[in-house]
């Protein structure tokens, strides 16, 4: 996007695919798959267009309609030229075409912050910067 302001460096997207449960593992596979170095799975619950699932009381004797749908965040951090083909590839993994099969968003990292080294960057890394 801002490449030609920044010339050596890489532009660093955040990934938030927000997928059911069930497809967590074709999700996360894909994604890497397509060029993620790697994920964080947050498991999550939420109300949108989805159906929500029947689920049974305590004793077995009772069901009723959950608040919330069980969903998992699954977030990654690429950079700008993998951002397509990721997102491409979790679609692809996780669509049926019902109402509920999730919502992806991309967000500009502006900065980052490495913990054990002390540091920080601005969103943009080095050519040579590799995930760990």
């Amino acid at each position: 996007m801002f490449k030609w302001l920044i010339s050596e460096r890489i532009i660093l997207k955040r990934i938030e695919a927000f997928v059911p449960n069930t497809k967590r593992s074709a999700a996360v596979d894909a994604a890497i798959k397509a060029g993620a170095g790697g994920v964080t799975i947050s498991e999550t619950r939420g109300k949108g267009a989805g159906e929500r699932p029947m689920v049974g009381g305590a004793r077995g004797t009772a069901r009723y309609i959950a608040e919330y749908s069980r969903t998992d965040t699954i977030t990654t951090i690429v950079d700008d030229s993998k951002v397509d083909s990721v997102v491409q590839a979790i679609i692809e993994a996780v669509h049926t075409g019902s109402r509920g099969d999730g919502k992806i968003f991309i967000t500009n990292v502006e900065k980052s912050y490495d913990i054990s080294a002390k540091t920080s960057s601005s969103g943009s890394m080095p050519q040579d910067w590799k995930p760990s």
